[in-house]
């Protein structure tokens, strides 16, 4: 059972910058790929980005490609998104989750944290 917590959420100006983190407990990351998704007011939750299990590869939607970028420890157990040059329609809570189908395992979310992008 894999237990993930999302921090570095919060209030950000158009343009600005933040950074968040997804920590996992339970159980080591080295056998998840790890994939953040967001979910705007009144709309479907979407991908955002994924990272491989090495953390050698990624990808990014086209409507992020670019601007954001996402990196793993798996040392600290940890992925992290970085959210560039932010635009008002990147607010939505950002949720983590770990995918361990191409290892036999589960997949997991996390509760999610909010990103607010206003001026």
């Amino acid at each position: 059972q894999v237990q993930l917590v999302e921090s570095g959420g919060g209030l950000v100006q158009p343009g600005g910058s933040l950074r968040l983190s997804c920590t996992a407990s339970g159980e080591t990351l080295s056998y998840y790929e790890m994939k953040w998704f967001r979910q705007a007011p009144g709309k479907e939750r979407e991908f955002v980005a994924t990272i491989s299990v090495s953390g050698s590869s990624s990808y990014f939607d086209e409507s992020v490609k670019g601007r954001f970028t996402i990196s793993r420890d798996n040392s600290k157990n940890t992925v992290y998104l970085d959210l560039n040059d932010v635009k008002p329609e990147d607010t939505a809570i950002y949720y983590c989750k770990a995918d361990g189908r191409f290892y036999g395992r589960n997949a997991y979310w996390g509760q999610g944290t909010q990103v607010t992008v206003s001026s």
